[in-house]
């Protein structure tokens, strides 16, 4: 018999990953920190500055004026007076997951600043600059190949293939068994250990990637690779990083979950990974760079 979810959360109390948030830590953004999570606890107003008031009764304030979005998770409440002022701050918030792994809703100031929206409308909207942020996307997953004159078309292809690839090498490498990627929306438990990681991994992601496009100004349905999709910009860029954080570690997990799927240790894992490859300094420098071409910002995915 699996242990039920309850006893998995009391043995799992007390080894919540937590990061003590400095400005050394903070990937920063012009004058601004880009995101701060809280849960469990209240934001509202004292003499007009926000405070936030956790579930054991501390009070931190804030400098909503430095920090670019706030991201609201389990257990958060928000007094109208405090959505108010963080508005006039021009400060995001968004209402996410547990640590931010899923995305829920939005709330954006009217008079927030557009420029990194209408960079991304010009380059999206123009078949040229569109093209051409699509290649820096996939020139980081090819770096060796040479694809000028390459057409949209043929790069989607040599990545599908490379992803395929990638999927039977993670296999052997780490000795587990492969019958192929399979996801059936809604269906979750009725997929393999692998394609359970892989799945719950990939969701978190796009979670922390809506939050920061978001964040950053940038609208996640305007892509440069996918279409039709509602967040095609967020997969566009996903696409980046599932190789090392998610892909990799769905297989690695296999093995170390020896047959049984547990959600605690996907989750606690893929944080872990998050933390340590400084995926959100990475998001902060790589967009510009993607949709732009700004060298001073693009720093790679190492």
């Amino acid at each position: 018999m699996g242990e039920t979810d309850s006893e998995e959360d009391k043995k799992t109390e007390g080894r919540r990953l937590f990061i003590k948030i400095t400005r050394e830590s903070l990937p920063q953004i012009k004058d601004k920190y880009p995101f701060l999570y809280l849960e469990r606890g209240r934001l509202e107003i004292d003499d007009s500055s926000v405070k936030w008031i956790d579930s054991e009764g501390n009070v931190v304030r804030l400098p909503i004026a430095t920090i670019n979005t706030i991201l609201l998770g389990p257990g958060t409440s928000i007094t109208h007076e405090a959505v108010k002022v963080m508005a006039a701050a021009n400060c995001t918030v968004c209402w996410v997951g547990e640590d931010s792994l899923l995305f829920y809703a939005v709330g954006q100031s009217p008079t927030a600043n557009t420029r990194n929206f209408r960079t991304q409308m010009i380059a999206a909207s123009d078949k040229k600059t569109q093209i051409e942020a699509a290649r820096r996307m996939f020139a980081r997953r090819f770096p060796n190949a040479d694809l000028s004159g390459k057409s949209l078309k043929e790069m989607m292809g040599m990545e599908g293939y490379r992803v395929r690839e990638l999927y039977e090498q993670k296999a052997r490498e780490y000795g587990c068994g492969w019958k192929g990627r399979n996801y059936i929306p809604g269906k979750f438990e009725f997929g393999d250990i692998t394609n359970k990681a892989l799945t719950a991994m990939n969701a978190a992601l796009y979670g922390i990637l809506t939050s920061a496009i978001y964040g950053m100004g940038y609208s996640p349905h305007i892509g440069f690779i996918h279409t039709g999709s509602p967040l095609p910009f967020v997969y566009d860029m996903a696409d980046i990083y599932k190789e090392k954080l998610c892909i990799d570690l769905a297989f690695s997990l296999t093995v170390k979950m020896g047959g049984m799927y547990n959600r605690h240790t996907v989750s606690d894992e893929f944080r872990k990974r998050v933390i340590e490859m400084k995926l959100l300094e990475q998001i902060g420098d790589d967009i510009p760079y993607f949709i732009a071409g700004d060298k001073n910002a693009g720093r790679g995915s190492e």
